[in-house]
Formats: structure tokens, sequence, C-alpha cells
């Protein structure tokens, strides 16, 4: 098991600090990341990841694990980048509150274009949140099994019932297309401060394991819209605001991760409508997911020599 020191007591969640009680700070001078705003670059990034193929050619799709603390936003990411797809906000995946986890099972997304098309070369693999004495029934040796692939498709968790051998569905063999290709942490942004320790020694010893296992990782920091006023009018502002810069550089501390694999994102939750800003925040996000998914299958792909020379 990992750590038993996941949970926070209800108590101490309602002490939490309220939305927006980071101290205000002036925003930088200029973006400190480059990023382009317009309608064009929404088209662009869409027909990128739209058109996106493995290069490797026994797999058709990545399959990209998001792993996280209950209430991180893992599900809420997966529905808003549907909703870009699709044009409108919908709730793909269901959503729980944030002691809870309402995913109890692996489950796969597949990221659809519009109009019904072919989906993406993307698939969003969402599992139980990390958190509870337990991790909520879910151990390292039940992780490693879904990123090797040995996990069927809706298995549920639990801690009395770990993943093995036995468990019915098990992919004894799995091919290169079971297994997952990129593992995403999600992590709240207005909760970096206030995670338990023992979750910064978790989330490394995960990430040893699954480094062991040949597999990228990246990085997502939600709810960035809660710890900055200017952000939450304007997500423009993301790269300009120096609180989240800061909290981009504290997750990186708890992850044991260069801030260069982390990327902010605001997932839509009480909107109705799509905003074009959020939306290319979002799908840039896909779009880095996808470059370190792509490093594993060059990674993994045979290299053809070409004709043997007898």
């Amino acid at each position: 098991m990992l750590s038993a020191q996941l949970q926070m007591s209800v108590q101490q969640r309602r002490e939490l600090k309220p939305l927006f009680a980071f101290p205000a700070q002036p925003k930088l001078e200029s973006q400190w990341r480059d990023m382009e705003w317009t309608e064009e670059q929404k088209t662009s990034l869409m027909k990128t990841i739209s058109s996106y193929r493995p290069i490797c050619h026994e797999v058709t799709q990545a399959r990209v694990l998001l792993l996280g603390p209950v209430g991180s936003g893992k599900s809420s990411f997966v529905s808003s980048v549907q909703s870009v797809f699709n044009g409108r906000v919908t709730n793909r995946a269901m959503v729980g509150s944030s002691l809870t986890s309402f995913t109890k099972k692996l489950q796969s997304f597949h990221i659809h274009c519009q109009k019904g098309e072919d989906p993406t070369g993307l698939v969003l693999c969402d599992i139980v949140g990390l958190g509870g004495g337990e991790m909520t029934g879910l151990t390292l040796y039940d992780i490693l099994s879904v990123i090797k692939g040995h996990v069927p498709e809706g298995h549920k968790f639990s801690p009395d019932q770990p993943v093995r051998s036995e468990t019915v569905g098990y992919v004894k063999k799995p091919s290169l297309k079971d297994k997952i290709h990129c593992v995403a942490f999600v992590v709240d942004g207005s909760k970096i401060l206030t995670y338990p320790k023992g979750l910064s020694t978790t989330f490394q010893q995960l990430r040893e394991h699954i480094s062991e296992l040949g597999v990228h990782q990246v990085a997502l920091l939600t709810h960035v819209d809660q710890i900055c006023p200017e952000t939450a009018k304007d997500v423009t502002k993301v790269y300009e605001s120096r609180i989240i810069r800061d909290m981009m550089s504290k997750a990186g501390a708890l992850l044991g991760m260069s801030t260069s694999y982390i990327v902010p994102v605001k997932n839509y939750s009480s909107e109705l409508d799509l905003d074009a800003s959020t939306d290319v925040l979002l799908l840039s996000a896909v779009d880095h997911i996808l470059q370190y998914a792509e490093l594993y299958f060059q990674d993994n792909t045979p290299q053809h020599t070409g004709p043997k020379i007898v």
C-alpha cells in the first residue's frame, strides 16, 4: 500500500481558506510562457489533435492515464476536453464532490471530433482518485497493473480485491495498444498548500515506479481560476499571473517534477457556454500530453532497417 496519510478529515477541509484567499500579487510584465489566444490558434490545435495518430503502426490511439487526488479535476478535464470538440459544454465523465471520488472503476474515454466523426487518436483513462487510508481501494500494484495493460475496462477497484491474475477479465499478455502510453498527474492548484505531507512521498514513489516502465509523465495544474482573481475574469492572464507561476513551482516540488512538464488548465464547471480562450488552454494541455505520449511510441516502435542483404 502507498502512504495512508492522503485523506484530510472533513473538519480540516472545512477550515481551508476560502476562494481567492491567496495574497494579491501584481501581475508580471509579460507572459512567462508564449501563448496565442486567437480563434485561429484554437482551430489549429483542434486540427493537430484531431489528425494525431501514433507513430507506431500497432497502435491507433494513445492511452493516457489521469492520476491524482480525489477532487483534483480528472473527470472534469475529460468532460472539458470533449466539450471543446462537441462545440458545447457537456459532462462526458461523471463528477463527484471534493471529498469523494465518483469514479470507482477504470473508464476509457475516446475523444471524438465534431459531428459524429471518427474518434481522435487520444483516449483519456480515468480511475478512482488517490485518497483515504487505503488509497480508496487503489494500491501501487493496481496502478502499475493498469499502466502495464493488465486491468480490464470497467474493473472496479476494491481494497479487499486487489488486481491479480485471477481477476475477471485480467489481460495476461497485454499488447502495446492495451498499455498506458503516458501518465498525466492532476493536482488542484487551490489545494497545493493544504495537501497532506505524505502526498509528496506518494507521488514521487509512483513516479519512480512508472519511470521504470519507460512511461513519460506530465502534470496538469487545475482550478487556476480559483487561485487568481484576474485569471478567473480573463483566462488569458494565466501566464501573466505571479501566483499561478508560484503554484506551478510548488506543484513541481510536490510531484518531484520540473515545471516544464506542468501545464495549467481551467476546466468547465458551472459554465453553460464555451469560451475560446479556455478552449485554447485545454487544447494546449492535450497537445502537451500527446507530445510525451509520442515519445513513448518512439521508444517502443521496432526499428525497421530495410531488407536483409544476403
